[in-house]
């Protein structure tokens, strides 16, 4: 009885410090946005639900885009500028209607970054349980500060974007699919699709691995998750995807190049478009080799394919922005698991470099090349390439001990020479 009291006085102890934690991050991140402006890609979606929520009022209108342009420009938006117009799928209202209900956008968008913030905390314990790797204190802390603070993640944070979020839905899929949750899984990633241009490869591979390893309650929950939410979205707005589609269509014209055609025509406007297509075609291939190579594959290859798949997925040609690589972070910490498995001390030494190497690298390229356009600070295409150049050198490195782990004797072995030293 009384080991039972304490483990509920434990519990509920937990639960209040908790809660107390995100009273005060949500106070600071008042505080924040109380005097730096900016979260356009939260307000976007914040106004867009409230609008209709309130009015009826279609997302995808002109109207509803004009008064998101009227609220964060002052004006509606000149030729060049982010039009701030609505592209997630209807069923996105799920996930915004919480902060939809707040009037004051600054009140809304510092609940938001606090949801940002719980769910990347999430997505790394999240990353680290579904590698298996066991990093010490020190190397976690590290890990933790990275993973907080590190280009990708600042970005989408200060922007607001739920790219964070699907890439906690994406790390909790592969989680639940390792345990055999494959229900679980496909809810997961049914919801994941609120961002279809960051999850599409990697869930078009999840389907071919589930269909040739006859994981047929996957593929059914997953495709079934989808056509519910859109059915209920199509229930509201009835032809919410014609609207939606054009939306899609229209995203590359007012948008930074989002393709790596569209970034080296920057460089190279004559050949860059027919480099780009080329360049893409040959990572399709790539990933193509790669889904058939481990179509049979147990957990840990599928995972390094996966892991391939959304490292490679910037570019394969689909619309994307440097601002959604947070969710390559399962990805690097894969690398850094399988590292650690085979070197130990030379392992969490080479992956420390890595992510000085790239908090170092990614912050010191995106400011040295920051332009303004029409006034707003705008990355360069550069950012493309980096992190995905990386982590593809830091995948094959490591893929031959993803699909053949160490012997668990040459490991003990190995453990015992290094003690020695």
């Amino acid at each position: 009885m009384r080991n039972r009291r304490n483990t509920g006085l434990l519990l509920g102890a937990s639960i209040l410090g908790l809660l107390i934690l995100l009273v005060l991050l949500t106070w600071g991140n008042y505080r924040y946005t109380s005097t730096n402006p900016g979260g356009n890609d939260f307000l976007v979606h914040w106004m867009g639900t409230r609008n209709f929520l309130i009015t009826g009022q279609s997302p995808y209108s002109d109207a509803a885009a004009l008064q998101i342009q009227n609220f964060a420009y002052g004006r509606p938006a000149n030729p060049g500028e982010h039009e701030l117009r609505v592209a997630y799928p209807m069923y996105s209202i799920i996930l915004f209607f919480p902060f939809a209900l707040f009037g004051d956008f600054v009140f809304a968008r510092a609940i938001w970054m606090t949801a940002l913030e719980f769910s990347l905390f999430l997505t790394a314990f999240l990353s680290i349980r579904l590698v298996n790797w066991r990093p010490n204190l020190i190397i976690l802390a590290i890990y933790l500060l990275f993973t907080f603070f590190w280009y990708p993640t600042f970005r989408p944070l200060i922007n607001g974007n739920a790219v964070i979020i699907v890439g906690l839905l994406l790390v909790a899929a592969f989680t639940a699919m390792r345990a055999e949750a494959d229900e679980m899984a496909g809810i997961l990633l049914g919801f994941a699709t609120i961002k279809p241009q960051v999850v599409l490869l990697p869930i078009l591979f999840v389907i071919f691995y589930a269909l040739f390893n006859r994981r047929w309650r996957l593929v059914a929950w997953l495709v079934g998750t989808v056509a519910i939410l859109s059915a209920t979205a199509a229930f509201f707005l009835p032809d919410w995807i014609l609207q939606n589609i054009h939306e899609i269509l229209r995203y590359p014209s007012y948008n930074p190049p989002g393709t790596p055609g569209a970034a080296l025509a920057v460089w190279l406007p004559a050949l860059g478009n027919r480099v780009g297509y080329v360049f893409s075609a040959g990572v399709g291939l790539v990933l193509l080799v790669e889904w058939i190579a481990a179509r049979h594959a147990d957990f840990r290859g599928f995972l390094w394919t996966a892991c391939l798949t959304l490292a490679l997925s910037p570019w394969s040609g689909i619309q994307t922005d440097p601002g959604n690589f947070i969710v390559l972070l399962p990805a690097l910490t894969m690398c850094f698991a399988l590292l650690d498995d085979r070197w130990r001390r030379w392992g969490w030494l080479t992956s420390v470099n890595v992510m000085i190497l790239l908090m170092v690298g990614l912050w010191w390229i995106f400011l040295s090349t920051l332009e303004m356009v029409n006034g707003q600070p705008q990355q360069s295409p550069v950012l493309f390439f980096p992190l995905p150049a990386v982590l593809g050198v830091l995948l094959v490195w490591v893929r031959w001990w993803a699909f053949h782990p160490p012997n668990v004797w040459f490991n003990m072995l190995y453990d015992i020479e290094n003690s020695k030293l």
